[in-house]
């Protein structure tokens, strides 16, 4: 078997799967060094540059190198001046000379000849991962199994359930999560809790528990990092008992005064805000804001609708915020990703790279 000094990969991987990775590391065991181009055209949705720091993620490897840019040359095989347009913006990404080519695709061959290069083609009847980005693109959810934790964290719906104390927050997180089969995430406001009181010793009381502002921040990095690496993990849903944005307003309830340092992103896509309405006050030994119950409701619903974020208010018993939470989740997800189409071929009876 013939081994090349500089192989070369290129496509979409709009989003990548299982297949291009694949199709990498079987060109990265024949070459010395391997370059993997990402191509976007301006009209796509999911940006290059995630899609070279997901190649860059799956592939780091000294000898892979993974570069992007920018083609928006409409695809058609059959015309001349469209491949040299082409090849215009490859040449320009990869200027060192490249002696092998690695493919899928029908146009394999004529890319191969146009490098000056051997055209290697790799399981173009895709029986190993039978998957393609257009049917990502089409049906996320059913091909989930096919994309990698990058791209999983950056697909999953995230959500979100938050209120105020003793309003059913954690029960509510963990049934919506067994009702989907999902990964669930728990507070880690709740351990950080926990571990301060107990340090206070066996005597010690939750009354007797300081909170100090540069402790908040801490604590949404690390429920923020959390929620992260799950989403990695799982997916198409992840259920998170609070999140960095629900931080902040806890750092008010404690301090009582918004902490600007606080990185609340729009990660997450589904906020479900429980009211105390028709809730128990539970003291576990870690509670004493009972009377502060109304206001922190408040204070979610209003910071919800000023920062835009999308959320549900589940009110009613137990079983009519499921019902509600489930409504709300299956809405998102119907709605499904939104991927935008890449620009259409010209040749409708050749395939375009995917």
């Amino acid at each position: 078997m013939t081994r090349y000094g500089h192989g070369l990969v290129l496509g979409k991987f709009y989003p990548p799967h299982a297949g291009h990775h694949h199709l990498v590391r079987t060109a990265a065991a024949r070459c010395n060094r391997l370059t993997v181009l990402v191509c976007a055209s301006s009209v796509e949705s999911i940006p290059l540059a995630d899609r070279v720091e997901w190649m860059r993620e799956m592939h780091s490897q000294p000898r892979i190198s993974v570069v992007g840019a920018v083609d928006d040359v409409p695809m058609d095989i059959s015309d001349p001046a469209i491949w040299d347009a082409h090849m215009a913006v490859f040449f320009a990404a990869v200027p060192d000379p490249v002696d092998a080519v690695f493919t899928s695709e029908t146009y394999g061959e004529e890319l191969g000849r146009r490098f000056g290069a051997d055209a290697i083609c790799v399981d173009p009847r895709r029986l190993r991962h039978p998957i393609s980005a257009t049917e990502i693109r089409r049906n996320p959810l059913a091909h989930w199994d096919f994309l990698s934790p990058p791209v999983r964290a950056a697909m999953t719906k995230r959500v979100v359930v938050l209120g105020a104390e003793s309003t059913g927050t954690t029960t509510m997180a963990e049934a919506l999560a067994a009702h989907y089969g999902a990964r669930y995430v728990p507070e880690y406001g709740r351990e950080y809790s926990e571990r301060k009181l107990a340090a206070l010793g066996p005597g010690g009381h939750w009354s007797d528990v300081e909170f100090t502002s540069p402790e908040f921040p801490l604590i949404a990095a690390h429920q923020q990092a959390v929620e992260d690496r799950a989403a990695r993990e799982t997916g198409p849903v992840l259920v998170c008992d609070t999140d960095a944005f629900a931080t902040t307003i806890w750092h008010e309830r404690y301090l009582g005064f918004a902490h600007p340092g606080i990185v609340a992103e729009h990660r997450q896509h589904l906020w479900l805000l429980t009211d105390h309405v028709g809730v128990a006050f539970e003291d576990d030994g870690l509670r004493d804001g009972e009377h502060l119950r109304p206001w922190m409701t408040e204070r979610f619903r209003d910071e919800l609708t000023r920062t835009g974020r999308r959320f549900t208010m589940l009110t009613g018993p137990h079983e009519q915020r499921l019902a509600t939470a489930v409504a709300a989740v299956d809405e998102l997800l119907a709605e499904g990703w939104a991927i935008a189409d890449p620009l259409p071929e010209r040749a409708a009876s050749e395939r375009a790279c995917t």
